[in-house]
């Protein structure tokens, strides 16, 4: 079955980074754009990043935008967040998800999504 895991959450002073990542199995990978989103307690999930599947399209919520860049590595299957700069706000769980065929920012078209990873930021 399809399973998406990541990993590289954890906890960061403001100001500092993490680098998210996220495997990829039981799925064609190159066939899948792929997403991140995040989630705050006691809010909805709402979309950070996205790329295409060949890598060369990729998409930010204004708040990642110069902050954080996603890359993935269709040879290992796996799929990256790099977030820098990072600030209170950006505490949340962070999801990887996929979609067949089409780079999208809506949380509802993804086919496939992981456990999450837990960031978290102080100030």
């Amino acid at each position: 079955q399809v399973q998406l895991v990541e990993s590289g959450g954890g906890l960061v002073q403001a100001g500092g980074s993490l680098r998210l990542s996220c495997a990829a199995s039981g799925l064609t990978f190159s066939n899948y754009a792929m997403g991140w989103f995040r989630q705050a307690p006691g809010k909805e999930r709402a979309f950070v990043a996205a790329i295409s599947r060949s890598g060369g399209g990729t998409n930010y919520a204004d708040s990642a935008k110069g902050r954080f860049t996603i890359s993935r590595d269709n040879t290992k299957n796996t799929v990256s967040l790099q977030m820098n700069s990072l600030k209170p706000e950006d505490t949340a769980v962070y999801y990887c998800a996929a979609q067949l065929f089409r780079l999208s920012d809506t949380a509802g078209q993804y086919n496939y999504w992981g456990q999450g990873t837990q960031v978290t930021v102080s100030s």
